[in-house]
C-alpha cells in the first residue's frame, strides 16, 4: 500500500521527510568495476570493447561490425510499420520545432568606456548519445537527445546502443535516421561510455555524452566527466500530481502509473485537497494495476514509494511540491496557470486535465530528459543549450584601455601578479607617449 499522509496530522513533517529521503535506487557499488573497464578500454581500445561486449551482451563483434552498416540500418528501418513511422515523424517534427526556439543569439555592443564586448555561441564538435538496448529501448529518447544536438549544430553525432544477443529495435534505428545521427554503435555499458570519451582505433572520441543508463553507465559518466561533458546522472522516474476533486480518479490513477511502470524504484505522488478524492484515486490505481502488462513493476513502485498526501489548500500543495522538486509535475486543477506561478522547482510542468505527462514523453515538444532526485532545485532538462558553448568577446580601443586599464593594473598589483599588471602598464605607457594606434 502507498503512504497516506495529511498535513493536518501530527508528525506530518517527519513522515514527509522520510518520504523524501527514502532510498529509491538499489545501486550496487560498481565504481571499482567501472574504473577497471575504463582503464581497459583506454589501454586496449577496440579489443577491450569487443571482449567486453561478448562477455556482457553475448555478441561477437569485430572492428568492422562495431557500428551498424548502412545496409543493416536500411533493412531494419524497412521493418518499421507505417503507423510507427508516422508517429515518430510527428514526434520528431514537434521536438525539432520546439527546440529551434531555444537557440540563443550572439551579442555585441560598445559600452560607455568605448570597449567592444559580447559573446557568441557555437556547438560542441561531436556528441555521443547513450541509448539503453534490446527490445526495451526507447526510440523517443533517441529523438529527445539527438534532435537538440542537431538543432544546436553539432557536426558529428553518434549513438551507443547495446544489442544483447543481437536483438535490435528497428524503431531506434529509424529514430536515429530521422534525427540525423551519423553512426550507431551496437555497444553498451561502461565500455561504450569509455570508448566515446577516450576513443579507440575505430571509435572517434566525442566532446559531450548524454543519455540514461544503468548503474554502470551512470558510474562511467561520472568518471569521464571532465574529459568530456555530460548531461546529468539520471535517477528513477518520478511524478507528482496536484489534483482537486473535479477530476476523473481513473485518469489520475493512470497518470501515476505512467511513471510507476518505468521502474520498481520510480515514485508517484498524488497531492490533493480532498481526502475522499485521494482514496478514490488509490482505489483506481489498484483496479488498473490488475490490467497492466507491467503490473509487477508498477505494483512494486506504487507499494514501496507511492504516496497520497492531503493538504489544506492548493497553496500548501505548491509548497510541498517545491520541497519534492519533482521530475514531472501535473497540475490538474481549475486554474493550473495560477498554481504554476506558485511553483519554483520542477523539471517539467503539465497544465490542466487534458495534459497527461505521457504527452510530454513523446509528442508534446519539450524534452523528456529531466532532472530527478530533487535536482530540479538547481538544474534543468536537456536542451539545445547542453550542446552549445558560449565564448565571450572583448575588444579594447586605446581610449577604452586608457579609461579602465589603470584599475586592472591596480587589482593585479593587489593580487601580487606582477606580469598581469605590467602587460597593461606597457600599453598605458605607450599611450602616455602619444601612440594611439
Amino acid at each position: 500500500m502507498p503512504v497516506f499522509l495529511s498535513t493536518a496530522d501530527q508528525g506530518f513533517d517527519a513522515a514527509f521527510l522520510a518520504l523524501l529521503s527514502a532510498k529509491r535506487e538499489d545501486a550496487p557499488d560498481v565504481d571499482a568495476a567501472v574504473a577497471a573497464i575504463i582503464a581497459d578500454v583506454r589501454a586496449r581500445g577496440d579489443a577491450a570493447v569487443i571482449e567486453l561486449t561478448a562477455r556482457f551482451d553475448r555478441l561477437e563483434l569485430t572492428p568492422a561490425t562495431l557500428a551498424f552498416s548502412a545496409d543493416e540500418i536500411e533493412a531494419e528501418c524497412a521493418r518499421v510499420s507505417p503507423e510507427d513511422r508516422a508517429a515518430l515523424e510527428l514526434a520528431a517534427d514537434r521536438i525539432r520545432a520546439y527546440h529551434a526556439r531555444q537557440v540563443p543569439e550572439d551579442q555585441r555592443w560598445t559600452d560607455a568606456a568605448g570597449a567592444e564586448l559580447g559573446w557568441r555561441w557555437g556547438p560542441v564538435s561531436a556528441a555521443g548519445l547513450y541509448v539503453p538496448g534490446g527490445l526495451a529501448s526507447y526510440p523517443s529518447s533517441v529523438l529527445m537527445n539527438a534532435i537538440p544536438a542537431k538543432v544546436a549544430g553539432v557536426e558529428r553525432l553518434v549513438i551507443a546502443c547495446p544489442t544483447p544477443g543481437g536483438v535490435v529495435n528497428p524503431l531506434v534505428l529509424y529514430a536515429a535516421r530521422l534525427a540525423g545521427v551519423d553512426r550507431v554503435y551496437r555497444i553498451g555499458g561502461a565500455q561504450a561510455i569509455a570508448a566515446m570519451a577516450y576513443g579507440t582505433e575505430t571509435i572517434a572520441p566525442v566532446d559531450k555524452i548524454t543519455g540514461p543508463g544503468n548503474a554502470y553507465v551512470a558510474a562511467a559518466k561520472r568518471r569521464v566527466f571532465g574529459r568530456v561533458g555530460i548531461d546529468m546522472i539520471a535517477g528513477p522516474s518520478e511524478i507528482l500530481v496536484i489534483a482537486d476533486r473535479d477530476n476523473d480518479p481513473d485518469w489520475i490513477a493512470l497518470d501515476l502509473l505512467s511513471q510507476a511502470e518505468h521502474d520498481e524504484s520510480a515514485q508517484s505522488i498524488l497531492v490533493t485537497d480532498d481526502a475522499a478524492f485521494g482514496r478514490a484515486v488509490a482505489a483506481a490505481v489498484e483496479a488498473r494495476l490488475g490490467t497492466l502488462e507491467r503490473r509487477v513493476i508498477a505494483g512494486a513502485s506504487w507499494r514501496d514509494y507511492g504516496a497520497v498526501i492531503v493538504v489544506r489548500d492548493l497553496a500548501e500543495a505548491a509548497m510541498l511540491s517545491d520541497r519534492v522538486a519533482p521530475e514531472h509535475l501535473e497540475l490538474c486543477v481549475a486554474d493550473p496557470d495560477a498554481l504554476a506561478a506558485q511553483v519554483s522547482h520542477a523539471g517539467a510542468i503539465f497544465l490542466g486535465h487534458w495534459t497527461p505527462e505521457a504527452i510530454g514523453d513523446y509528442v508534446g515538444g519539450p524534452n523528456h530528459v529531466l532532472p530527478t532526485a530533487r535536482s530540479a532545485r538547481f538544474s534543468s532538462g536537456l536542451s539545445v543549450m547542453d550542446f552549445l558553448k558560449r565564448t565571450t568577446i572583448a575588444k579594447m580601443t586605446p581610449g577604452a584601455l586608457a579609461a579602465i586599464g589603470p584599475a586592472a593594473e591596480r587589482l593585479a598589483i593587489s593580487e601580487s601578479l606582477e606580469a598581469h599588471g605590467l602587460s597593461v602598464r606597457a600599453r598605458l605607457d605607450r599611450l602616455n607617449r602619444g601612440a594611439r594606434a
